[in-house]
């Protein structure tokens, strides 16, 4: 894009406080590019204000909040997380990322380590990967038998059912790649130092496993998408897109004033 190309409009938002940060922030300035990240970040802060009216309401009705952010390996479920936590009250509010069960958990009624963590009143849950672990992750990889995953299969729907009906708000998010991004974003995170962490054994088979993915999670939208806790698909191949129509679902789903 040209400079004799850009409207006043254009001209306004670059030279906004927002525009000045964003020029400043990229060392290669590539205007069409800026436009759309400067556009991307003044969404984000107006669905961000909202967000802390939200929940206001939430701690001041004492209501319950269940967020699942679901989806294949660097599908941009963490980037999410961080943009709609990032100005609400820290105090009530819980991330959760559960690591691998312990043995005890092994041998628990499967729900029941993420039932611990479930909201108190007036609080806002958000679990970077949940019980549908088993759904997905868990029989592609072996690490569940056959017997429990149609066991958590058959016990999903009532499990959700009776969260809901114990007054408690659940959005359950999918975010969803294509194998292409999925391989281009591994490659960018093992090239950056500070994220090669991320990069576990499960993702490394996770483009290997592709198809099998594929199936487990088409079952899972199809015996789980119910009408009181139905499935929200994202698609994430554009990250900022992913974290401003998630936000915008959330505002939209939980009745707060």
């Amino acid at each position: 894009m040209k400079k004799k190309e850009l409207s006043e409009e254009d001209l306004s938002l670059i030279n906004s406080k927002i525009g000045l940060e964003v020029l400043f922030r990229n060392k290669k300035i590539n205007i069409k590019e800026t436009l759309e990240e400067i556009k991307y970040e003044i969404e984000l802060k107006s669905l961000q204000v909202e967000l802390i009216n939200l929940h206001n309401w939430v701690i001041d009705n004492n209501k319950k909040v269940v967020i699942l952010f679901e989806g294949r390996d660097a599908a941009g479920k963490g980037g999410a997380i961080r943009r709609t936590t990032e100005f609400i009250n820290p105090r009530q509010i819980k991330i959760v990322a559960l690591d691998i069960p312990t043995d005890d958990e092994k041998h628990q009624w499967f729900f029941q380590r993420y039932i611990q963590h479930l909201p108190k009143p007036g609080e806002i849950v958000f679990y970077n990967r949940s019980w549908y672990n088993r759904a997905v992750v868990e029989p592609v990889n072996g690490f569940c038998t056959a017997k429990d995953y149609q066991i958590f299969m058959n016990q999903v729907n009532d499990f959700e059912k009776m969260l809901v009906e114990s007054d408690t708000y659940l959005i359950k998010f999918y975010f969803s790649i294509t194998k292409k991004e999925q391989a281009k974003r591994f490659s960018q995170i093992k090239k950056t130092p500070l994220k090669r962490w991320r990069i576990t054994e499960v993702d490394e088979r996770a483009q290997e496993l592709w198809d099998q993915y594929t199936f487990y999670k088409e079952e899972m939208f199809r015996l789980t998408n119910t009408t009181i806790a139905p499935w929200v698909v994202i698609d994430a191949n554009i990250k900022m897109k992913a974290r401003t129509q998630a936000i915008a679902h959330i505002l939209k789903t939980i009745p707060y004033k």
